[in-house]
């Protein structure tokens, strides 16, 4: 499954697919995210991650520009334990470390609590720190 969602002017600012291969959600970000685009993309995916019933979300913000300062604090207190109820345990960030995005990411891997976070800059080891909790049998 791919879900696009898009902006008040139809541009796609976040993509969702869920793989189920390695058993997690697959979020890709685009572009300057507003507070109104945080918060319908971050409940897109994890109404996504609920569906699925996997626990690990891999997060690419590579493509953002700009800062999501707006959005922190909703992120930390609300979305994250809304997320950790829907199922999030792990969650892979892969930010680009040449951003005004990535100080945001700083700031949300040193506050958020629900759940394990871990940021990378680059998809194939932040790949390889979700597989051992993605792949994991009950």
């Amino acid at each position: 499954m791919r879900k696009e969602v898009k902006n008040a002017f139809g541009k796609v600012f976040i993509t969702i697919s869920v793989d189920n291969v390695n058993r997690w959600v697959h979020t890709n970000w685009i572009g300057y995210l507003t507070e109104d685009s945080v918060k319908a993309g971050a409940l897109a995916y994890t109404q996504a991650v609920k569906e699925a019933g996997f626990s690990c979300v891999l997060n690419d913000t590579r493509q953002v520009v700009g800062s999501w300062n707006h959005s922190l604090e909703w992120v930390v207190n609300e979305w994250g334990p809304q997320a950790a109820r829907a199922g999030v345990r792990h969650f892979a960030m892969i930010t680009n470390p040449a951003s005004f995005a990535d100080s945001t990411a700083s700031s949300f891997f040193a506050h958020l609590k629900a759940f394990e976070v871990k940021g990378f800059d680059n998809i194939g080891d932040a790949s390889v720190w979700l597989r051992q909790f993605s792949l994991v049998t009950k």
